[in-house]
């Protein structure tokens, strides 16, 4: 590595160089905070290593002008004036580690080892990085529909505060994707973003997921573990599908949202949390209190700010720009030189009410570049559902369609136009159970 020792003691200086040298590391001295960062301004560091004491100088008045000059350098804080005060001072102005003096070869050997590993899995998470990229498309989060606009203007004013936000919106519209918007917009965004899926398990395993357990607190425990709240300290904690958090965990919930506090399960230290929590869900909430699955209180603290992801039936004018969008990404990612859509596809596109969301559109769009062997998708190329969907003049009573392409064709028209599936049976005449099968019927 390339190391920068920063002491105005010249002994020490070429103590620590000789010992440095012999471990293979390029060496550059600087005796004071002007010659330091005029270094770092004119060359590349992996290390530096900065006395305390510079003569005049504090070193930690120098500590954050050399990250401001290179942000990714790690500083090893190093003085004969070893304090808990200092070493926490000098970590929370940006240092990477500490080291008292006088230290050993071997405590500087792993100390830049600890350098080496750091820089190895950061190297590693951006490579993952970059592969998740190359599978998932980014986000795409134009808009032309006032609806969705003053959503989005909403969420984006509150994602630099602490407040809870609650997310609304069928299954499949990008809540998801809005939290992580949300969560890169905040002043956590160095931090993690973990994601509990609340339907996923019971609620004993839930509760173990979110807080944690030691070992022993239940058959198969063999070992303490850390809950997703511990793992998103310093981030944000997004609670998807929160309305069907089972009943017993909505007590524990609550405390966690008010008091910052929690137990792991089979402990009794109770913990401090440190993590914003964002929550979404696709049911109606307030029904959900009203028949008693879901605590009043825990609605009101949940709901400090709310944001409604409308449909993507209500936002006719973003479906070709998705669409266009989810095009370049899986035609990138298949290698083809598709380009485009034909005029009957965007037709079709636009018409069809996306029950699944933009869910449903992803996956309709790669659907149509794996299948297409053109350089543009057609009617052929999109799943059939959307592909069939008849245009209004071919509606017709008493044209040549069959009874069931009138009742799916009405029940299309229906979903887009109604906000919910509740109300779309209500206008239909019909139980919702009975909407659910004809949906699934007609593939809509």
């Amino acid at each position: 590595m390339n190391i920068l020792l920063i002491d105005d003691d010249a002994s020490l200086r070429k103590s620590l160089r000789l010992g440095l040298e012999t471990m293979n590391h390029r060496v550059t001295e600087a005796s004071d905070g002007t010659k330091a960062q005029d270094c770092v301004a004119h060359a590349m560091y992996d290390v530096a290593f900065l006395d305390l004491r510079l003569g005049q100088e504090q070193g930690l008045d120098v500590l954050p002008l050399l990250l401001r000059l290179a942000p990714g350098l790690a500083i090893i804080v190093v003085t004969a004036y070893a304090t808990i005060e200092t070493a926490v001072e000098a970590m929370r102005r940006g240092a990477f580690d500490y080291l008292p003096k006088p230290f050993t070869p071997n405590q500087l050997r792993m100390v830049l080892d600890r350098v080496t590993r750091i820089r190895r899995l950061e190297s590693h998470v951006e490579e993952l990085e970059e592969q998740v990229r190359s599978i998932v498309p980014e986000a795409d989060l134009q808009t032309q529909e006032p609806a969705f606009r003053q959503a989005l203007e909403v969420a984006f004013k509150t994602a630099p505060t602490e407040a809870t936000i609650l997310l609304l919106g069928e299954s499949g519209t990008g809540k998801g994707v809005l939290a992580r918007a949300i969560h890169v917009r905040s002043l956590r965004s160095t931090g993690p973003f973990i994601t509990v899926n609340c339907p996923s398990l019971s609620a004993e395993l839930l509760e173990s997921e979110l807080f944690g357990h030691v070992r022993g607190a239940f058959t198969g425990a063999v070992q303490d573990t850390s809950g997703k709240v511990a793992v998103a300290e310093g981030g944000t904690l997004f609670l998807d599908e929160i309305g069907d958090l089972p009943l017993p965990l909505q007590p524990k919930l609550l405390r966690l949202l008010q008091e910052k506090r929690y137990e792991r399960v089979g402990e009794t230290k109770t913990r401090a949390s440190d993590a914003r929590i964002l929550a979404a869900t696709n049911r109606n909430l307030q029904a959900a209190v009203a028949d008693g699955t879901f605590r009043e209180d825990l609605f009101y603290r949940l709901n400090v700010m709310e944001v409604l992801v409308p449909p993507l039936r209500h936002r006719r004018k973003d479906i070709l720009p998705l669409a266009e969008h989810l095009l370049q990404f899986f035609a990138h990612q298949a290698g083809k030189r598709v380009m485009a859509f034909t005029e009957e596809a965007r037709a079709a596109l636009t018409r069809y009410p996306w029950p699944g969301n933009v869910r449903e559109l992803r996956n309709a769009i790669e659907r149509g570049v794996i299948l297409s062997s053109e350089s543009v998708v057609g009617l052929t190329e999109l799943p059939a559902q959307v592909g069939a969907t008849l245009p209004p003049s071919a509606m017709d009573i008493g044209g040549s369609v069959t009874l069931d392409q009138l009742e799916a064709e009405h029940i299309r028209r229906i979903l887009a136009h109604t906000p919910t599936l509740d109300e779309a049976a209500a206008v239909l005449g019909i139980d919702p159970s009975t909407l659910y099968r004809k949906r699934k019927r007609y593939e809509l």
